[in-house]
């Protein structure tokens, strides 16, 4: 037989050998050329050492904050098309909103105007008065002795597994909101990081944060050598932002009066909805969102910010989140091919944006248009207490003209927020015996409270200014009696 012959000999049984090996277990279906990478490649496991986790975090309550839950659901629903476990996915929610009688679709959440719903399925692991900051450092920590109430679920991983924590809600410096008390400040977060490090129960671990002044959780805090890589919706000193609002382009359907989503958190979900994450990096992500986050202006957006061990984000999403099998062929390319909106919300005034689009769209002498007035009127005078009162206090302790100065003061880049913890929490709590709770909207005084800290100043006196500031705790929805300490 001569060399040409033998050549197609062989090359027929390799064929034959490949079609055979190539068809579908359920039929005679041939893979096409398409479904080379999944036909060639070795199953998930092979490729990644270790179990995959995830622990998600919706740290807000309230129809107005929808946009939170909103972004646990979808990551969630992201995670398991990817491939993980629901046994290794931690969900925390107040879970208030899929069937809040403001919800115009009940039962049902989404995430984009034409999004289709990300709430079926979604396990209720740690729900209402259950989502605390002690849960979820338990959790965290794969500690089920600490928990008190929920599933009981925890990341129990070991030396060789991945973990991916994703974390969205109001936040301000150093400190980031729960829909129960106290606060999560970020020298404990820090603490608990550390902590599950010292215990070898991880390979490595990615932090992604949507919060207002976020970069501040780990900016002077977040040591390299961790096998930590951690990205922010913003700097240490500037607000995130709200998206698909009322009155934004693109907005949400008619019939809804709150922001969809957040603008960092969808720009990471959306990119990893379409892409073969097996392609794209961290890096490269991260990239993507930055410059779909800033939005091309500074007066819509954020800076994103990247934090500890930098040479992670080579590794490839794959690795934590997996990937989207109905995605094998649309690999990662350069570009931001999901443009921004033209226009975002300030997440501080996404209440308001809330409870001004029902006030409008509400009958004229409804009871709706009422109570919708009645809780745009109670946020702004909240506000304006809140602001007036550390405005006084700030004189009070440094005089008239360097009040202000303190105040306002930003520490330099690579610095924390504060040197002394305990004290800013005891500013915290001594501002709020006084003067009422700081909330969601309060939070970004910390920075104010964390001066008034570095320039020495001793509890006494700030308990004694804030006594003169506010002559009484203003009663309600505010009252620090009723809603307790944050810090």
């Amino acid at each position: 037989m001569t060399r040409p012959v033998v050549g197609v000999v062989l090359l027929l049984v390799s064929l034959a050998g490949i079609v055979s090996s190539g068809r579908d277990a359920t039929g005679d279906v041939l893979r096409l050329p398409s479904e080379a990478s999944r036909f060639f490649r070795p199953s998930d496991d092979d490729e990644v050492e270790g179990t995959r986790w995830a622990v998600l975090i919706a740290g807000s309550s309230g129809y107005w904050n929808y946009r939170h839950q909103a972004d646990v659901c979808h990551a969630y629903q992201l995670l398991r098309k990817g491939g993980l476990k629901e046994e290794n996915i931690i969900v925390f929610m107040y879970d208030d909103i899929a069937f809040n009688g403001e919800n115009p679709r009940p039962g049902i959440i989404i995430n984009s105007p034409h999004g289709d719903d990300v709430y079926k399925g979604v396990p209720k692991d740690y729900t209402g008065e259950d989502v605390t900051v002690n849960n979820f450092f338990a959790t965290i920590l794969g500690n089920k002795t600490a928990l008190t109430g929920g599933s009981g679920k925890v990341v129990d991983s070991g030396p060789n597994d991945h973990i991916f924590i994703y974390y969205t809600d109001h936040g301000g410096p150093g400190v980031l909101g729960m829909p129960t008390f106290p606060y999560l400040y970020a020298d404990d977060l820090i603490d608990v990081l550390k902590k599950k490090h010292a215990s070898g129960t991880y390979k490595s671990l990615v932090f992604y944060l949507e919060a207002c002044e976020s970069g501040s959780i780990f900016e002077g805090l977040l040591p390299e050598g961790l096998n930590i890589y951690a990205t922010t919706a913003s700097n240490a000193e500037e607000s995130s932002w709200g998206t698909y609002c009322p009155g934004e382009y693109p907005s949400p359907p008619p019939e809804y009066e709150t922001c969809l989503g957040d603008l960092y958190s969808v720009a990471w979900m959306e990119d990893s909805d379409i892409h073969n994450l097996r392609t794209e990096t961290l890096h490269q992500q991260y990239e993507l969102v930055k410059r779909r986050t800033i939005n091309g202006n500074f007066a819509y957006g954020s800076h994103v910010t990247q934090y500890g061990d930098a040479g992670l984000s080579k590794d490839k999403l794959f690795t934590y989140l997996g990937t989207n099998p109905a995605n094998d062929n649309f690999t990662f390319v350069d570009e931001n091919s999901l443009l921004p909106p033209t226009t975002a919300v300030n997440q501080r005034d996404a209440d308001l944006v809330h409870f001004w689009d029902k006030f409008r769209k509400a009958p004229d002498g409804s009871l709706r248009k009422v109570e919708a007035q009645k809780q745009f009127v109670e946020a702004m005078s909240h506000r304006m207490h809140v602001d007036h009162s550390m405005k006084l206090i700030g004189k009070l302790l440094f005089g008239i003209e360097r009040g202000p100065e303190v105040l306002n003061t930003v520490r330099p880049a690579g610095q924390p927020l504060v040197d002394d913890w305990k004290c800013l929490r005891k500013m915290v709590r001594t501002f709020e015996t006084h003067c009422g709770s700081l909330a969601q909207y309060g939070m970004k005084h910390m920075r104010s409270l964390a001066n008034f800290c570095n320039a020495g100043i001793l509890t006494e006196q700030m308990a004694e200014a804030a006594a003169q500031a506010c002559a009484s705790i203003p009663a309600g929805h505010w009252s620090s009696i009723q809603k307790g300490f944050s810090a």
